[in-house]
């Protein structure tokens, strides 16, 4: 098959959550035989060279510049007269119109792939353009209820009532576009129900992110070192940022005074400059690392304080590959088939977290043992390769219906 995978940015390298999603399907697709092409917009904070993703046999990259940066004038622009959500108005370009339609009027294409609903918005250009095309929309996340979250959570009202004006605009968008697509995969099952109760038809299938159990498998010769905590992940996706500053602010000072020795070391792409200059004794900021893999490896407790967000972390599933003991509230492990306290450790409130910590402090929870269930459960059920195989399934479902012929 021919399948072009419409993507909000260049999805390389596989750094943070959205782009390891993308990258692992097409990096898969392309391995199982099938020809990709990758048409994405290559905006500012995330610019890349054309030729990133040939190291990939059979997959072409396509790109199309697309600022997507923040302004205040457009917002305010947006807020007044607008439609469409500013998270989606900002991906919304022309010449990416262009370049998918002439894509799909000069070549044959099986299946569109679009990546999100950050470019749902494009069902309509290949409609128009090859109606005859199925189009899978991948939802990596259920927008607005992200949204909900951070603005429940907001203590400055302004900030707050604007979150709420962009989640109605996007619960409104998602509404109208999500079930114009001919299938929908969800990333984990509680988005799958929500897509559901958007009255998406079916096909609404669940397929999670995978792991590439080569890229993420733990050196056994290599030992962490002890008494160490640590987070990672982009904070420049608020969410995460949330969560940091929330643990910072209500569990870190009493885990630190109880247990002095014990350390917390933080990484993240787009590390806010406030996080640079933290004074707080212990902490480590690394700020970006190249391997995710490696820095988890040299530290033995994950930490994943999420208390919003939708879809599922990517990187609680890369630590579990890894063997790594993992310390989450339960959204952060949502989505994601987990036991507590067989592979992963759940809590929410800050009094639990510190418990939490300060057995494993004590020596009460093995964290090899925690490690090694986790990296069962992955192989198990998480080996990009089987996700890949459910993404061909789809495709053939969409193809074989009458109206795709």
């Amino acid at each position: 098959m021919h399948i072009l995978q419409l993507c909000p940015r260049v999805p390389f390298p596989p750094h943070d959550g959205g782009a390891i999603a993308m990258y692992d399907v097409t990096a898969g697709l392309a391995r199982a035989g099938h020809r990709v092409t990758v048409l994405a917009a290559n905006t500012p904070k995330h610019w890349q060279d054309g030729n990133v993703l040939d190291h990939l046999p059979n997959v072409r990259l396509v790109t199309v510049p697309v600022d997507t940066s923040l302004s205040p004038v457009k917002a305010l622009k947006n807020l007044l007269v607008s439609k469409i959500p500013y998270n989606v108005e900002r991906f919304i370009s022309p010449a990416l119109a262009d370049a998918l339609a002439h894509i799909l009027q000069t070549e044959r294409v099986d299946v569109v792939q679009i990546e999100g609903t950050l470019v749902a918005w494009y069902l309509k250009v290949v409609r128009k353009a090859a109606p005859h095309v199925p189009v899978v929309l991948r939802a990596h996340n259920v927008e607005y209820t992200i949204w909900e979250m951070l603005a429940q959570r907001e203590t400055n009202i302004a900030k707050s009532l604007y979150m709420k004006y962009l989640a109605k605009g996007l619960k409104r968008f998602e509404l109208d576009y999500l079930p114009e697509f001919d299938a929908l995969a969800a990333i984990t099952e509680p988005d799958q129900r929500r897509l559901r109760a958007l009255g998406c038809p079916e096909p609404v299938v669940f397929i999670p992110a995978g792991v590439d159990l080569e890229r993420f498998q733990p050196h056994p010769k290599r030992c962490p070192k002890p008494r160490t905590l640590f987070m990672i992940g982009s904070l420049n996706w608020l969410p995460n940022l949330e969560g940091l500053d929330w643990f910072l602010a209500n569990v870190w000072p009493e885990v630190h005074e109880k247990m002095p020795d014990l350390e917390l070391h933080i990484a993240g792409k787009d590390t806010p400059e406030r996080l640079k200059h933290l004074d707080h004794a212990n902490v480590i900021v690394h700020g970006f690392v190249e391997s995710a893999a490696d820095f988890m490896q040299q530290y033995e407790v994950m930490l994943v304080p999420l208390l919003s967000g939708g879809g599922m972390r990517v990187k609680i599933i890369e630590g579990m590959a890894m063997g790594k003991c993992i310390i989450s509230t339960g959204l952060g492990s949502e989505g994601i088939h987990v036991r507590n306290n067989h592979d992963i450790i759940l809590c929410d409130e800050p009094s639990e977290w510190v418990d939490r910590i300060t057995r494993y402090y004590r020596g009460e929870i093995s964290v090899l043992h925690m490690g090694k269930a986790a990296r069962q459960t992955i192989c198990r059920l998480y080996d990009n390769q089987r996700v890949v195989e459910r993404f061909q399934t789809l495709y053939q479902i969409v193809r074989a219906r009458p109206e795709s012929a």
